[in-house]
């Protein structure tokens, strides 16, 4: 069942889904024991359909005038998401983005755990950033293969993403989170989210000079 929700599950839901999952877990905080398609509605600015219909998703049915019981809620929206499992992933380019990444503790709250970083500066080699080992590039293959790991994440400069893509593929690595601004060209088995933050960027400019108009 958890498997067909997530071949399912449409990209603008799943994009979605952790703001519900914020919303609900404020409200267990809170001391809150159920939450209804109208308080989603009012916190995050959607339509009640289109809350009723991505919440559809998680397979639980809500309770007329009482809404979803939080608890379970938390736990489903988690399920759709993935994030109840742990999944281990190696990080290439320890720079300053790929340092942040590593210091962001959120990660291991959904289920992400890098277990080590790489990179190609023999200065960064051997140091550790936030409790992760800075190995060279040249041990990403055996250590890929030696702990199965099927996730990467890229934060290398523009000019070696596409290498760099090439090499995690070579190694195993069936998933990329692309943070480097290069548009990869990979094999259809793999998957790729990029993460274009000129991008996001260009948008908030855009309307902070609408706003001034």
């Amino acid at each position: 069942m958890k498997e067909d929700i997530q071949k399912t599950i449409p990209l603008p839901t799943i994009r979605r889904m952790p703001n519900y999952l914020r919303v609900t877990a404020d409200f267990l905080e809170e001391g809150k024991e159920w939450i209804s398609t109208t308080d989603f509605s009012e916190i995050l600015g959607l339509k009640p359909i289109q809350v009723r219909k991505d919440l559809a998703f998680t397979g639980l049915a809500g309770k007329p005038r009482l809404g979803f019981e939080v608890s379970l809620l938390i736990k489903a929206i988690n399920d759709v998401l993935g994030w109840n499992n742990r999944t281990d992933a190696i990080l290439v380019g320890a720079g300053a983005l790929g340092s942040a990444i590593l210091g962001f503790k959120g990660f291991a709250e959904h289920g992400l755990n890098i277990v080590a970083a790489f990179d190609a500066n023999p200065a960064l080699v051997g140091s550790t950033i936030h409790g992760k080992t800075v190995f060279s590039l040249d041990k990403l293959d055996n250590l890929v293969e030696r702990m199965g790991i099927t996730m990467g994440v890229i934060t290398v400069p523009e000019a070696v993403g596409q290498e760099t893509a090439d090499r995690m593929i070579k190694a195993g690595i069936r998933g990329i989170w692309n943070f480097s601004p290069v548009t990869l060209r990979v094999p259809d088995d793999i998957i790729v989210q990029r993460e274009d933050l000129s991008s996001g960027l260009a948008v908030l400019s855009v309307k902070l000079s609408e706003n001034r108009i």
